[in-house]
């Protein structure tokens, strides 16, 4: 698709304007919602022009984010919902996704799915639909689908779903317009989409919710989902009981026909708990099968499939996995304090050895006082020169290297290798997520710990990935050793030995958090350990580009300018310190 169209003036499509962050009031509400890694962070900022980080690993986007734009003079709110694979279970990040589309009631819910991997995908579909109708289907990720060999047919989707479908490479920016297009039809009330309601549950497990269900349907024929309010209820939902409780979502179900619908869900979870969610998961992944039977072709793909799993049982593998591992943080590590001592003297030669005397003799021939030039001269500037010369550059080399390995799909199988140590110190599995996002944020991993359902694993991520360094403590890390054990060297050796005490400080900090999971987990917060699902997805090849420009300026700038806020008081109390006798 030609990227033009999206300012030509000649056609009424062309009319998407990123707004941002778009404070303000919107004439419509859109919830962008899909399984993790369907590139729904990247449709997200391609619709607004923010910069939400994205990255090829399951989970990136652990709260909602909210940006926005305009098309045919509306403004759309766009809220982007953390990836879940399921709306059955209670995991805080499937209950914001659920919750906002059921009470937040948005005007177009886009559901983004994967177009190599449509059937997985489906099953997050089918759920979606029976909370709300009006959805638009964004087929993303279709020029992977292309190298896959594999073609789907939007028109016939479309007729299966009962919603319209739009193809789109958000990367890319193809088929945004027409996205926008439905988006805004759909919203205005100029498409209504009927949805195909799920069929091919068990007959007595059917029967059982539609009595619910039409119960409810009677009380308020305004509710648009009383089938899946009914399984939530038989399921025991207690955010959706209170709901009903509270008026939230209807004001007309209470008093004694709510209670007779409690019961009614009371007495059907005796008899359709113990397999309420085989039946349904049964009916929709056979309702999956035949809706990508009747509307996906799939040519000779399997070489492309091969090579992802034969990497997969490299770098996954139980006994060269670790050292695979190990390896690949040696030599980020060692590139970065390589390439940096070059460009760390350049720097130091220039803001310290050249630009300071210059600095220094145009205060005394303007006549400046000696402790107002010692001050801003000696103390402040002299630190936040030093802080400059000296992180700035190994930022500049890590930073990308890291994005690189993320973007290629490095990190889950990361977490892959670390599921089984962490089961057997007590802890989840997807704490290894939450561990590996810790390295990018210590921030962001604890918030990401919401992913864990149980109380006490949440727990254990939360005061154990501490021990993860994050992506503000490399350089400090990686400067220290340089300056205290690089020195101890040959200038030939400096690298390799600061490398390798870098590499012992993450490991070091990586058995502490075994270690203290184990010890939380048989003292204070004692427990078994639950399983860990993890879908790896597939390895891409990382936009170098745009990887280096995000990388500089969300991460090494950001990073360096909250160190320089820090040197600057810090030079001058240094300075006031040692030139001022009390």
């Amino acid at each position: 698709m030609n990227n033009r169209c999206d300012t030509c003036s000649l056609k009424p499509r062309a009319q998407l304007r990123r707004l941002g962050n778009g404070f303000g009031p919107k004439d419509y509400v859109v919830a962008l919602a899909g399984n993790p890694n369907t590139g729904k962070s990247t449709v997200f900022n391609a619709l607004t022009g923010l910069k939400q980080h994205t990255g090829n690993w399951p989970g990136k986007t652990v709260t909602r984010a909210e940006g926005s734009f305009s098309y045919n003079d509306k403004k759309f709110g766009l809220i982007d919902l953390p990836g879940t694979y399921s709306l059955l279970s209670t995991s805080e990040d499937e209950e914001v996704a659920r919750d906002f589309v059921l009470f937040g009631k948005p005007d177009v819910t886009v559901i983004v799915v994967d177009a190599t991997r449509l059937e997985r995908n489906l099953g997050l579909v089918f759920q979606l639909l029976e909370i709300t109708g009006k959805a638009v289907l964004c087929l993303n990720l279709v020029d992977e689908a292309r190298k896959h060999a594999i073609t789907v047919d939007t028109r016939a989707l479309t007729k299966e779903l009962g919603i319209p479908v739009v193809a789109t490479n958000a990367r890319a920016k193809e088929g945004l317009n027409e996205l926008v297009e439905m988006i805004h039809l759909v919203a205005s009330g100029r498409i209504s989409p009927k949805k195909q309601a799920l069929s091919g549950i068990n007959e007595k497990t059917e029967k059982t919710i539609k009595r619910i269900s039409s119960a409810l349907l009677k009380l308020d024929p305004s509710l648009p989902n009383t089938f899946w309010l009914a399984m939530r209820l038989i399921d025991n939902d207690a955010s959706v009981t209170n709901a009903l409780q509270t008026g939230t979502l209807s004001s007309k179900i209470k008093g004694a026909d709510l209670d007779e619908i409690l019961k009614m869900a009371e007495a059907a979870q005796e008899q359709l708990r113990h397999h309420l969610h085989a039946d349904i998961l049964e009916a929709i992944y056979k309702k999956a099968e035949k809706v990508v039977k009747n509307s996906v072709q799939s040519g000779n793909s399997s070489r492309a499939f091969r090579l992802d799993r034969a990497i997969d049982n490299i770098v996954t593998h139980r006994f060269w996995g670790f050292p695979i591992m190990l390896a690949l943080l040696g030599i980020v590590l060692w590139i970065t304090i390589t390439g940096a001592n070059y460009p760390s003297q350049l720097l130091s030669g220039f803001l310290v050895d050249f630009l300071h005397p210059h600095l220094k003799s145009g205060a005394i021939s303007i006549g400046l006082p000696w402790w107002i030039s010692g001050l801003f001269i000696d103390g402040i500037y002299l630190a936040t020169a030093w802080v400059v010369s000296v992180m700035l550059p190994p930022m500049a080399i890590f930073f990308p290297l890291f994005t690189l390995l993320e973007d290629f799909g490095y990190l889950p199988r990361v977490a892959f290798n670390l599921d089984h140590v962490l089961k057997k110190s007590g802890a989840h599995g997807k704490q290894a997520l939450t561990m590996a996002m810790g390295f990018g944020c210590n921030a962001a991993g604890v918030v990401a710990t919401r992913i864990i359902s149980s109380p006490r694993e949440k727990l254990i991520a939360i005061i154990t990935n501490n021990f993860s360094v994050c992506n503000g403590r490399w350089p400090t890390l990686i400067i220290m050793a340089t300056i205290f054990l690089g020195v101890l060297v040959p200038p030939a050796m400096s690298a390799t030995v600061s490398m390798l005490a870098v590499v012992g400080v993450v490991l070091l900090g990586i058995l502490f958090t075994f270690f203290s999971s184990w010890l939380l987990s048989r003292t204070l917060l004692k427990g078994e350990a639950s399983f860990l699902v993890l879908e790896l997805p597939p390895y891409r090849a990382p936009n170098i580009l745009k990887t280096l420009y995000t990388s500089f300026i969300d991460r090494t700038l950001i990073i360096l300018g909250r160190a320089v806020m820090f040197a600057i008081p810090a030079g001058a109390v240094i300075w006031l310190i040692s030139n001022i006798n009390i």
